[in-house]
């Protein structure tokens, strides 16, 4: 596959992410091991990254998805996420992993793990392919990282920018 011209670098190829989702899956195992995990994957931006990680992870999972809207058709969170799309299982009392692509500001994040906590699940545990400190704006539970990044827009594997560049196999700095 050709890389877009408004491709700047490529961080992460389809080698490294694999490797490092088989790794996060063997650590999800252990952890729970002879449990289930419902896997709730935050759309649409983890669902490639929910996808090959569910496949790799051994012991019994159920999923589900959330989704919460704070980017629109812009490079810079509106600062001011919403639910718009929740849970349709029932959570009470059992693990839960919340699977999502990337973490910068923490804000989506914590709405995300604030409505869940009202369900009372038995565990919580957050996994992030990509973890972005710089931008941090609140404290956030992070348990599984696939990888740290720098402060760039970042595309492919699930992320986007106005919709566009989720199928790349790779995740990229975008253009400034």
């Amino acid at each position: 596959m050709n890389n877009p011209k408004e491709i700047e670098s490529i961080l992460f190829d389809q080698s490294q992410i694999k490797k490092r989702v088989k790794e996060i899956a063997r650590q999800i195992d252990v952890d729970f091991q002879g449990e289930e995990v419902m896997l709730v994957g935050v759309l649409k931006g983890a669902f490639i990254f929910l996808a090959d990680l569910s496949r790799e992870i051994k012991i019994s999972t159920r999923l589900d998805f959330i989704k919460v809207s704070s980017y629109g058709k812009q490079k810079q969170s509106s600062g001011k996420p919403s639910i718009t799309k929740d849970l349709d299982m029932e959570i009470k009392g059992k693990n839960v992993v919340v699977v999502e692509d990337i973490v910068d500001s923490g804000l989506s994040l914590n709405v995300i793990l604030e409505n869940i906590k009202k369900h009372k699940p038995k565990r919580l545990k957050v996994c992030v392919l990509l973890d972005k400190r710089e931008k941090r704006k609140t404290l956030v539970p992070l348990d599984y990282i696939g990888f740290e990044v720098p402060d760039k827009f970042l595309v492919g594997y699930g992320l986007d920018f106005a919709d566009k560049y989720r199928n790349l196999p790779y995740v990229a700095a975008l253009k400034a």
